[in-house]
């Protein structure tokens, strides 16, 4: 088990028997105490977040995580369906375990699960999605001032606020870690 100054973002552990995702590590010397390690974790079951501190000392157990590549097939009531595209075995996700990538998943895209002992878990979302605008306000002729947004809403639902000159039925690239809109997709 790894020592907790070896804590970095991006390292999942295990504590009170649920994984948690390290979101941020900060080693810490306060007055004449000894150092410590204040992290932000988020726990990948519940999505709810919380700060810890572990003494330089403690041990922490990581999480082996395994990735595989799976194509968004369609949303049922039991959940979004995911299937790997060599094995053609399925699984089934449910809203929590998506978490905010709900907003940005559109049928057959191309999304990589994480599996741990097996169980899927959660998704990864690539850093920027292309998404088509459903409905939106039209510009008007001569709106040119610049930094001026409107909102728009994309096919998945969630509104993205985009510049005056994009119009319905564009492609536009958004972040999937802030929302906003990145450029218009070529």
């Amino acid at each position: 088990m790894p020592n907790a100054t070896e804590l970095k973002r991006g390292n999942v552990i295990i504590m009170d028997g649920d994984l948690w995702n390290i979101m941020e590590s900060t080693h810490v010397t306060p007055g004449n105490w000894r150092g410590m390690v204040q992290v932000t974790m988020k726990n990948l079951r519940t999505g709810s977040k919380k700060q810890h501190r572990f003494r330089s000392t403690d041990s922490v157990e990581t999480a082996y995580l395994d990735k595989k590549q799976m194509q968004y097939l369609y949303k049922d009531p039991a959940g979004y369906c995911f299937m790997d595209t060599t094995t053609y075995e399925q699984v089934i996700l449910t809203d929590d375990e998506i978490g905010d990538g709900l907003n940005y998943l559109k049928e057959n895209d191309e999304i990589q699960v994480t599996f741990h002992d097996g169980v899927a878990i959660g998704v990864e979302l690539p850093p920027v999605v292309v998404l088509t605008i459903k409905d939106t306000d039209p510009g008007s002729k001569g709106d040119t001032v610049s930094n001026v947004f409107k909102p728009a809403t994309v096919e998945t639902g969630l509104v993205v606020k985009v510049p005056l000159f994009i119009e319905k039925g564009e492609r536009i690239k958004v972040d999937t870690r802030t929302g906003e809109f990145q450029g218009r997709d070529n």
